[in-house]
């Protein structure tokens, strides 16, 4: 089953929602030319990393960014990884990865289980518990954010149960950006599927940004890959390969997992 992914490298402007409303409704417009289909956008793209006032900018359960992506999605036919957004609910604020289908079905919901302390994540944000695992024209696919692809463990959980492509929506700093490269390429040999990473452009008041959007097959190799600054990545994965790939390495037959704690 071949999908084209395109991958809106936003440059995200720093605690304004409605801006970056209108700059992804102007790319995801400008990405349907390349008839994609599935849109992913990147992490905290509506608010970026102004967490002291999220609080105030922060969308109450989502429902803006939810009817944003779901008008979006029925008017282009075109399903989106909606990237994350700051989700004010009754116990605080999280950062919650939203699915919306073409016909504008929220079929996933994924809250942040790693907490990057670094940027002070922990101090604002409330952490999640469940997985990122979903379906999407009856395919299995899994979605994080960010600092999860540091967690191997958290990503061969998803894989494990039969993902075979992994979206992972980020706001990576540029000065880390190698990390960025090795560990996608790493995420998707170990688990033998499609890595399609979307982060962000530019920059904030503290951050430099690395873009580096990237896809990659099921062998490691770089299929896509965006440069640092505002684009749109688009690129084709073809989910057969995977399941070539598990058949020519059998790695998930031959884990030992009693062993491994």
């Amino acid at each position: 089953m071949k999908i084209n992914v395109s991958c809106l490298q936003m440059d995200i402007a720093f605690g304004n929602p409605e801006s970056n409303y209108q700059s992804a409704e102007n790319l995801i417009e400008k990405a349907m030319e390349e008839q994609p289909d599935i849109i992913v956008l990147p992490e905290l793209w509506t608010t970026g990393y102004d967490l002291t006032r999220l609080e105030l900018i922060a969308d109450e359960h989502a429902q803006k960014t939810i009817a944003f992506l779901q008008s979006a999605a029925k008017k282009h036919q075109v399903h989106f990884v909606g990237g994350s957004v700051a989700n004010r609910g009754e116990k605080g604020v999280k950062n919650t990865l939203l699915i919306v289908t073409k016909d504008g079905n929220v079929v996933h919901q994924y809250d942040k289980l790693h907490l990057f302390k670094l940027m002070d994540e922990h101090l604002y944000l409330e952490a999640g518990t469940e997985k990122g695992l979903f379906k999407v024209d009856d395919q299995l696919f899994a979605g994080v954010i960010c600092y999860d692809i540091r967690f191997p463990e958290w990503i061969r959980a998803h894989t494990s149960e039969g993902a075979e492509a992994l979206f992972v929506v980020a706001e990576w700093p540029a000065p880390r950006l190698e990390h960025w490269r090795a560990l996608l390429i790493a995420r998707a040999i170990e688990n033998q599927c499609y890595v399609i990473a979307c982060n962000r452009a530019g920059s904030d008041p503290n951050n430099q940004f690395a873009g580096h959007s990237l896809v990659i097959d099921p062998w490691g190799k770089v299929l896509a890959e965006a440069g640092e600054k505002e684009e749109i990545l688009t690129a084709e994965i073809n989910l057969d390969l995977v399941k070539e790939v598990r058949k020519q390495i059998p790695i998930f037959e031959d884990r030992k997992p009693n062993s491994y704690n």
